[in-house]
């Protein structure tokens, strides 16, 4: 069975850096989800890189007691700096950021760390320089290796995630990406929504299959075309019974992970309500 889990960034205050990551555990037990992705932030935040072995250890502790399950981490510190970037010292910098990010998924028992190693471009960020695709493909491939036996060492997979960064936008561009390294300890972090303005999230399932580590929740409605597209789940357009479907036909059993955001203007806390309402009619509980 599939769990029902949700990113921290859904919780109201999170991107102020105003929610603790123990209650977090709380907010996703009391609206009823199985499964918490934690999310790393900078230095000197609730839940940074600087987060140690025993507050991750602690955190295990409080999630097992709420019955709640810690599979899979993510982080936004990519998108300022990536191991893509043309400046030797920004990689160097996002390299050492991705091996304490393995590390401390490590120590949260977490499989898969989402992982972005490049981007062309950042639509929120247009003060950023767009950068060249090959560059891009060629640091990042570069960095990825690098990063190869630190993964195995923390047996943490890094989930390669298909974001609208101007690279990895068709499945066959994630998979001969994945490829190239011929390891385990790389997979896709299969968005759904963030697909639909360029494709459709069940062919790209069946397109990765066993590529796919982990999985993202989101709707999008294509006649927006931009980002105030993304809505609630099931106002959109992602065709969630094909995508439950093609999840069955590869064999996925890990938990599908709701990143809502943004959050509401008002009562925001409702969002991750109306969430949890709308995965338990995905995933057939209602």
């Amino acid at each position: 069975m599939l769990l029902k889990g949700i990113n921290y960034w859904c919780f109201p205050g999170s991107f102020e850096d105003k929610v603790d990551p123990f209650d977090a555990i709380k907010m996703a037990a009391e609206h009823r989800y199985e499964a918490l992705e934690l999310c790393i932030g900078e230095t000197g935040t609730q839940f940074g890189l600087d987060a140690t072995e025993k507050r991750c250890h602690d955190l295990v502790q409080a999630a097992g007691e709420a019955n709640i399950v810690l599979k899979t981490t993510a982080s936004g510190l990519y998108w300022g700096r990536s191991m893509g970037d043309p400046d030797t010292a920004v990689r160097a910098q996002a390299k050492d950021d991705l091996k304490r990010m393995l590390q401390i998924s490590s120590w949260l028992g977490c499989k898969v760390h989402l992982t972005i190693p490049a981007a062309v471009d950042v639509f929120f960020l247009p003060d950023r320089p767009v950068q060249n695709y090959d560059d891009c493909w060629k640091y990042a491939t570069e960095g990825i290796h690098e990063m190869l036996p630190h993964a195995q060492a923390c047996n943490v997979k890094m989930g390669i995630e298909n974001v609208w960064n101007k690279i990895l936008i068709t499945s066959g561009e994630m998979g001969h990406f994945i490829d190239q390294f011929e390891s385990s300890y790389v997979g896709c972090l299969f968005d759904v929504g963030n697909v639909m303005p360029f494709g459709y999230p069940e062919q790209w399932i069946r397109s990765l299959k066993d590529k796919i580590v982990a999985i993202h929740f989101k709707d999008f409605r294509k006649s927006v075309g931009t980002a105030d597209g993304f809505v609630d789940l099931l106002e959109g357009d992602v065709n969630f019974p094909e995508v439950i479907k093609a999840l069955n036909e590869i064999g996925f059993d890990g938990p599908v992970v709701a990143e809502m955001i943004p959050h509401y203007n008002l009562y925001p806390i409702a969002r991750v309500e109306n969430t949890s309402n709308a995965m338990d009619h995905i995933l057939g509980r209602k």
